[in-house]
């Protein structure tokens, strides 16, 4: 008798943006006539720079040419990808990071994911709450939690770290040790941030504990304020506590392209049950050489584009774009009478739901009323309850229009 990974049975029934695509989908069926605004799941709407598309084009032409075909590259990227990550985004910081300790990927979901592969189902977990969903999903499916409580909205056996308006939104440092602790910053779904100092405390506590903190800094690029880090290297002893998960799909519109980076530094060491310590970069890189076959060539060529002072170029302004829209959704849910965090260091608006309205509530009644969507808070766990999404990610005629729509409820 064949049997499953019955770990998968712990999950909820649907994934948060499926359940929302669902929603809409149903929605529009039946309301043909209405036009739906979508500020709900953060894909971005405007196109690649031209300087990486005439990239991966000149790529294109290159595997037509039988000498300079390329066929299977290295599962750890090409040296040229490496090189550029490693000198701009890192060097440039005055952080020294090394090119066998950068790998590239098809994109931060699926190495968030991933990583887990490395380490023991027995770990302890703490996540922030609300949180990006795959990080305690990839853990449900690993074995690491217990049975979900439906009073609680919890599962059994993780170290949950609420992050809300009551505490400025940074989560505490945990009194019961976890193993594997999960940061994102630039946050989402909150959009809010944590400077030097206050992450100088998370290094020192996972040192102390031996711990690891899987950081992911996806949203990096949209950071406008000089006091935060952009990288958690940049914090002094990081790379002996941290891996950090990179991503080109939101800074460079790669989202249906998929190309992302994750840094394993050899400084970084767990330990076997006996207390031997074992590298982590080569652990990711064994593991990586086998269930992955490298991200393409083309894909890549266009990502070395993203560091060419055209592409860089061209990226600001698709940045400022975003974030022009950020600041239309922040200002306009203010003048409606809302409260509101992040969309300053991040293309995410997280407001207070009107009168204590549960998320989903409001989900349904900005749907069929105002024909908006967006992200119920308490999709990204219990303590976002109350709370809701928005992202920046639309086109400017449909963010002003949201808001006008918004001014009305």
């Amino acid at each position: 008798m064949i049997k499953i990974n019955e770990n998968f049975l712990k999950l909820q029934d649907s994934y948060l943006f499926s359940t929302i695509a669902k929603k809409v989908a149903e929605f529009q069926e039946n309301n043909p006539d209405k036009k739906v605004i979508k500020l709900g799941i953060g894909d971005v709407t405007r196109p690649i720079p031209k300087a990486i598309a005439d990239a991966m084009k000149n790529a294109v032409e290159e595997m037509e040419n039988p000498n300079e075909f390329k066929g299977y590259g290295p599962e750890q990227g090409y040296e040229f990808l490496r090189n550029k990550i490693v000198e701009n985004d890192y060097k440039k910081r005055g952080i020294n990071i090394e090119i066998d300790e950068v790998f590239v990927s098809d994109g931060a979901k699926c190495d968030t994911g991933n990583i887990v592969d490395l380490f023991s189902k027995d770990n302890k977990v703490a996540i922030t709450d609300p949180v990006y969903p795959v990080y305690l999903d990839t853990n449900v499916m690993s074995g690491r939690t217990g049975e979900y409580n439906d009073q609680t909205g919890m599962y059994d056996n993780i170290v949950y770290m609420p992050c809300n308006s009551e505490n400025n939104f940074e989560p505490e440092l945990p009194k019961q040790r976890p193993d594997m602790i999960y940061l994102c910053l630039p946050n989402n779904p909150t959009g809010t941030v944590l400077n030097k100092n206050q992450l100088k405390k998370w290094i020192d506590y996972a040192k102390e504990n031996r711990s690891i903190i899987l950081f992911d800094s996806a949203y990096e690029a949209f950071i406008t304020q000089e006091d935060i880090p952009h990288s958690i290297y940049e914090i002094e002893g990081a790379k002996e506590v941290a891996i950090e998960f990179r991503s080109f799909s939101k800074t460079a519109g790669f989202t249906g392209i998929r190309c992302a980076y994750t840094v394993v530094p050899k400084e970084l060491k767990a330990y076997t049950e006996k207390g031997e310590e074992i590298s982590l970069n080569k652990l990711w890189n064994r593991r990586q050489c086998t269930k992955f076959n490298g991200v393409s060539y083309i894909t890549q060529k266009g990502a070395e584009a993203v560091y060419s002072e055209n592409g860089q170029k061209q990226i600001k302004e698709n940045i400022e774009y975003y974030m022009e829209n950020a600041r239309i959704i922040r200002e306009g849910l203010k003048k409606a009478g809302y409260e509101t965090f992040g969309g300053i260091n991040a293309p995410y608006i997280w407001l207070k739901t009107p009168n204590n309205m549960k998320s989903w509530d409001f989900f349904d009644e900005l749907l069929t009323k105002y024909n908006i969507v967006g992200t119920p808070g308490v999709g990204f766990g219990p303590n976002g309850e109350g709370y809701f999404r928005l992202t920046a990610f639309g086109s400017r005629e449909n963010t002003i229009e949201a808001m006008k729509r918004l001014s009305k409820l």
